[in-house]
């Protein structure tokens, strides 16, 4: 089965390591996957199309010359890369949302943990002399709310099932019945927001989701709510977010996602929240795991298996 990677070789090597690589077996690799009349000549009779973060959009050109059967995307987000051709030529298309969303899902665990300790206040007074445990909690006896149950949220909601806490998410998409075969029980946004101890965001960037949690939401997070996004920074209502942490009252706030990326150097969320630079998918070496994930899907469509990640054209307007 001959394959074309569309991916920029320096993000494959972060991606795919030799072994991985060798197991897809017959790749074509490009050294400039953007160079279109190069992408064609090599183009002939692949059946599987490889990309990445950074790799150009599938188009006719490469879809008459190919004939691809499948398109394995190494990385979140297929919309970058699929086109309307590409779905009206019955290509199957998968993508590495899995093994990122696991990751994510581990970061915001982590930074829920690190807030109910309340670890970053509590080590920066050590730091200076002091000696308190304020604002000390634990993950257990409270309610922890889920915006989104996509491959991020279904992941977090399982983790916490570790935890001595109740389950709550909130997804459009979702019924009461999906919600409870996760563990979970299914709440509006305002029940969610106004009685969890914890909110993780995880819903996707949609031009519904936008500042989904805004001034009239926020204002229904309890005093010491721990507030965790990893998702996507247009997610927040950044100035209201802004004026709700100056009233000083909730629980730590962390934010891996700004809008826009980066952030200015005086954005005032910068400081009044805890915040990263969009590291909660999988950095370093974690990315590695992506090669094996596709490796795996590739396996899986040549043994006429479902794939795990598999997308279709319909999927679109609700998915990332």
């Amino acid at each position: 089965m001959r394959i074309l990677s569309l991916i920029k070789p320096d993000t494959r090597r972060t991606v795919f390591t030799d072994q991985a690589w060798a197991q897809l077996g017959d790749v074509v690799e490009l050294v400039d996957p953007h160079d279109t009349a190069a992408a064609v000549d090599a183009a002939a009779g692949a059946e599987v199309i490889l990309t990445s973060w950074g790799s150009p959009r599938v188009d006719t050109e490469v879809i008459a010359a190919a004939k691809p059967a499948v398109l394995l995307h190494a990385a979140g987000s297929v919309k970058p890369v699929v086109s309307d051709a590409l779905w009206q030529s019955g290509a199957r298309v998968t993508s590495a949302v899995k093994p990122l969303g696991e990751g994510v899902a581990e970061t915001a665990l982590g930074l829920t943990i690190v807030g109910r300790k309340n670890i970053v206040a509590t080590g920066a007074e050590v730091a200076a002399g002091g000696w308190s445990r304020d604002g000390v909690g634990e993950v257990n006896d409270i309610r922890v709310g889920v915006l989104g149950a996509g491959w991020v949220g279904r992941h977090y909601l399982k983790l916490m099932g570790n935890f001595e806490v109740e389950r709550a998410v909130y997804d459009p998409y979702l019924s009461e019945s999906d919600a409870a075969a996760m563990g979970a029980i299914k709440l509006d946004l305002d029940e969610l927001l106004a009685t969890s101890q914890v909110v993780s965001v995880h819903a996707p960037e949609l031009p519904a989701t936008r500042h989904m949690l805004n001034a009239e939401t926020l204002a229904l997070l309890q005093p010491g709510t721990v507030l965790v996004n990893t998702s996507r920074g247009s997610l927040i209502d950044e100035k209201a977010l802004t004026a709700r942490l100056q009233q000083g009252d909730l629980g730590p706030v962390f934010l891996d996602v700004f809008d826009p990326e980066p952030p200015a150097a005086d954005h005032p969320l910068r400081t009044l929240a805890h915040a990263t630079p969009h590291l909660a998918g999988l950095a370093g070496n974690g990315r590695l795991r992506i090669g094996r994930h596709i490796v795996a899907e590739l396996e899986r469509f040549r043994a006429g298996e479902p794939m795990l990640c598999e997308v279709t054209a319909a999927d679109m307007d609700r998915v990332a």
